[in-house]
């Protein structure tokens, strides 16, 4: 079969060394690997001939797993994709909007070791996200507008994933197991097509302390990749997951390309690929897209 082999570097001298290095590793795997096509700074694609995928894929990993390299492995035919499924959090945005309207209510401490306990997969997430909801009450609402002044900016190379892939005709979703005060800004701000997430309820012109029903975790997310892939005549093989935490595993685990971004490591270890290094301009190189292709501002 004819395996993509993606590899994206933001040092370009580590980019080379890893060809070398690579061409080795897959030559004890019973694989063949034919002439790197550079897609741009810091990226290359190898085509690899392999009777299976996952020997190639635990051989590039293996080898890379020190080097400050990011590697896809995947089939070449249907890798760029016509759907993103993409959570916020840590993934888009830089930050967990719920830590920094904690930091408002005085209770950052708390919340942030929940949420980082919850990311990891030691928590119940719709326990844990009551549980920090509940420490905002009373927040004025004016403060959910200063967070996002204040701390929430997309993470390098969001924007341009995202118009990129739009650009190509693909659908492009953000869900949140965040807030809607958020997602529908930050999927403006990057060119979402829509967005889904949970909603804080409101008591006058303060919060509530409290989170609307259903609460949107792991499972919704899971269905929002399922229900968005059907409703545009979809199969899951052409949907790309991108998230940073284990209420995102489920839908990475079934999308045709599930890439854990920054991500905890019960998500590392699950996904298809990893973005440890680059920036988001990765998930575009894995797609074979090449710099050329990008949209940008």
């Amino acid at each position: 079969m004819e395996i993509a082999l993606t590899l994206v570097s933001p040092q370009e001298a580590a980019l080379a060394a890893a060809a070398v290095q690579l061409t080795q590793a897959l030559a004890g795997a019973q694989a063949r690997v034919k002439e790197p096509r550079p897609l741009g700074p810091g990226a290359v694609d190898l085509s690899v001939e392999a009777e299976a995928l996952a020997p190639v894929r635990a051989a590039a990993q293996a080898a890379l797993s020190q080097m400050p390299v990011d590697v896809c492995v995947q089939p070449w035919a249907g890798r760029r994709k016509r759907l993103l499924i993409a959570d916020m959090d840590s993934t888009i945005i830089g930050c967990e909007c719920i830590d920094e309207l904690a930091d408002f209510a005085g209770v950052k401490d708390l919340v942030s070791e929940i949420t980082e306990r919850a990311m990891r997969g030691e928590l119940d997430f719709e326990a844990a996200l009551r549980e920090r909801v509940a420490m905002l009450k009373g927040l004025p609402l004016s403060d959910l507008q200063r967070a996002y002044d204040e701390r929430v900016a997309l993470n390098p190379g969001a924007r341009t994933l995202v118009r990129t892939m739009a650009g190509s005709g693909a659908r492009c979703v953000l869900v949140s197991g965040g807030f809607s005060f958020f997602t529908t800004r930050v999927a403006q701000a990057a060119g979402f097509h829509a967005q889904r997430a949970n909603t804080l309820i409101e008591a006058g012109e303060v919060l509530a302390g409290e989170v609307g029903v259903p609460i949107l975790g792991r499972e919704a997310k899971l269905s929002a990749l399922r229900e968005e892939a059907a409703a545009h005549g979809l199969e899951l093989s052409a949907t790309l997951a991108v998230g940073d935490g284990a209420n995102d595993l489920a839908m990475i685990e079934a999308a045709g390309l599930g890439v854990a971004y920054r991500a905890k490591p019960v998500v590392a270890a699950q996904a298809h690929a990893k973005v440890d290094h680059a920036d988001l301009t990765a998930l575009l190189y894995f797609q074979g897209y090449a710099a050329s292709d990008f949209v940008t501002d």
